[in-house]
């Protein structure tokens, strides 16, 4: 996505937030925006659009509440909490108490903790996606796109501790984003009060950020594709990328 956008004629940047280590356990959501993010935002020439997809998303709207942007969006980003299903908030809260004593240990959230969250909220999908995997011919296009796919959902770095309790206590936990309670530079975040151009990408077929979980801004599209789908899906370029890229245009980017 981000080699068609600077094909496009946009000035990409992606965001890679490092690989967190025990030294980090401290640094929380908030800190990833004041600390990581804004200091690269400084160092930009202009005010950016942001574009941030699933957390990226949330810590973007954390960023643009307290800096001047150009224009943000988010795709699949998670922030009303209390539009994710009763029974997936229960159930991560479940697999954070169960994983909470060893991540402190460690002083992050190894990813494997959040997949086995995602896995658990459709089991049945999970198992369906990996048996049309076994009928794949072995060396073909469709089993190296599946293999990408894979490596590229599955192969990020892990949470800080801090991140990770926030994220699970007080955001899944308690929807302190939704209920515009979580602060960031002792700011409160509420995305109704952001001062640019600003637009939601919600699909009404994720199963891990629901589009009722999706922020209001001031304009809002919704898909018909997965959470990754949307990114690296075989439609994704359709109607996601070029629609994407229309928008930066015509705000700028």
């Amino acid at each position: 996505m981000l080699r068609h956008m600077a094909a496009a004629g946009h000035d990409a940047y992606l965001v890679d937030w490092g690989q967190p280590s025990a030294k980090d356990a401290s640094l929380g959501l908030d800190h990833h925006v004041t600390q990581r993010l804004l200091p690269m935002l400084e160092a930009l020439p202009r005010p950016p659009i942001l574009v941030g997809y699933c957390l990226g998303g949330t810590l973007a709207l954390g960023a643009a509440s307290v800096t001047d942007v150009t224009a943000i969006a988010t795709i699949a980003a998670p922030w009303q909490f209390d539009g994710f299903p009763t029974e997936d908030r229960n159930l991560i809260g479940s697999l954070w108490q169960g994983a909470k004593a060893t991540s402190e240990r460690l002083g992050y959230v190894p990813m494997e903790v959040l997949q086995s969250g995602f896995w658990a909220m459709d089991p049945a999908r999970t198992i369906r996606k990996y048996a049309a995997f076994m009928n794949m011919e072995p060396g073909s296009e469709a089993e190296r796109a599946f293999l990408a796919v894979e490596d590229w959902a599955n192969g990020g770095p892990p949470l800080t501790f801090a991140a990770g309790r926030e994220l699970f206590e007080t955001f899944y936990g308690g929807n302190v984003t939704g209920l515009a309670e979580w602060q960031v530079d002792g700011a409160k975040v509420d995305p109704a009060r952001l001062r640019c151009p600003a637009l939601s990408v919600r699909s009404a077929t994720d199963r891990i950020v629901p589009a009722s979980a999706a922020p209001e801004l001031a304009d809002g599209v919704t898909l018909q594709l997965g959470h990754v789908g949307m990114i690296v899906g075989s439609r994704a370029q359709e109607l996601l990328w070029d629609p994407l890229s229309l928008w930066l245009s015509s705000h700028g980017g």
